[in-house]
């Protein structure tokens, strides 16, 4: 049989380009998109608008399913179940179902396993070990805290993430703060001075508006999610506060720095390379800023859905909150589709 050597050499630059463009791909990780409660495996699970998500060094991935008032788990072979939270509303510590929360939005986990919870509508920072017991680790049992000198209280904190030793930060959304609590419990603003507004500047002297999503790179640097700002800021180890991309406008342009625009964005996760993934809510986007400020679309439209495939041809609607793995895939909440997406890098 003769075969043409060009048709070989076409057929092999078809694929690779083919192969290229389908990577990175977009998957539906978790979820039915039914609304509503279900354990069980990936497929035939479902969410009631997810919002946070958080992965551990073996894969396994938590979510705080907010309307369920429940703190889910899916192991790497897609096995969904409860990890804590019985589904009422309530501020119960306790081991796995014994426990209760209030509107769950944010998770985060440190080196040893442990999740970390922004139960925010109990306005408390909850703790839950490898093994399902709930704790609560900062906060005060009340909904409001008025004092704004009441650094130990909460008001509706949304955002929350680890550093390397066990230091947990919070955004304070209601004071527009951000928060730093040791591993033992003793909390303290690191920026924010409780008025609302997008100025830059070293710790009191900087100001957020409504500040969610919050992650930590590798040399300590802290990026917030200053939701209505439209803007990513990022937090210095000194303390200062600069804004890396965004502008107050709302928008959906690419470009650098402050040239580029967001719409609500409310997670962010950062790679070993440097790069920051922000899952751009209003937009239905999951965007991309480089270590040098350049932001670019990775994956969704403007228009909402739940397409999977290759991240040109993905949607979203309304991505909440995202994470990464140790090997850079990305996991979304997905929170109007209530499924988990994966990005498979």
């Amino acid at each position: 049989m003769k075969i043409c050597l060009p048709v070989l050499l076409l057929s092999a630059c078809l694929f690779t380009a083919c192969h290229h463009d389908d990577r990175p791909v977009v998957t539906t990780y978790a979820g039915n998109g039914v609304l509503g409660f279900a354990n069980g495996d990936a497929r035939s699970a479902s969410f009631s608008n997810p919002m946070g998500v958080a992965v551990d060094s073996s894969g396994n991935v938590y979510v705080a399913d907010s309307r369920n008032n429940l703190i889910r788990k899916i192991t790497p072979d897609g096995a969904v179940s409860t990890f804590a939270g019985s589904g009422k509303q309530g501020a119960s510590d306790g081991k796995g179902i014994a426990a209760s929360f209030f509107f769950p939005t944010a998770l985060a986990t440190d080196t040893r396993g442990n999740v970390y919870v922004a139960d925010t509508h109990n306005s408390l920072i909850r703790k839950i070990t490898p093994d399902g017991m709930v704790s609560t680790f900062a906060g005060k049992p009340t909904k409001l805290i008025n004092d704004i000198k009441d650094t130990a209280g909460m008001d509706h904190p949304s955002g929350i993430a680890v550093d390397k030793n066990g230091n947990v930060f919070v955004s304070d959304l209601n004071k527009d703060f951000i928060k730093k609590v040791t591993p033992d419990g003793k909390v303290s603003i690191i920026a924010g001075n409780g008025d609302r507004g997008k100025k830059d500047g070293k710790g009191g002297s900087a100001s957020f508006y409504l500040p969610v999503g919050l992650a930590v790179d590798g040399s300590d640097n802290l990026y917030v999610c200053d939701s209505y700002n439209n803007m990513i800021r990022k937090i210095a180890p000194d303390g200062t506060v600069t804004t890396i991309a965004g502008r107050s406008k709302k928008g959906s342009k690419d470009g650098k720095d402050t040239l580029a625009s967001f719409w609500h964005p409310n997670s962010l996760t950062v790679d070993k390379s440097g790069n920051v993934y922000v899952a751009d809510m209003g937009n239905n986007k999951i965007r991309k800023i480089t270590p040098d400020g350049t932001v670019t679309t990775f994956a969704g439209s403007n228009q909402h859905g739940a397409d999977n495939g290759s991240i040109r041809k993905s949607s979203f609607y309304q991505p909440y909150g995202i994470a990464s793995d140790k090997d850079g895939n990305l996991y979304v909440a997905d929170y109007q589709n209530n499924l988990i997406r994966k990005i498979a890098l």
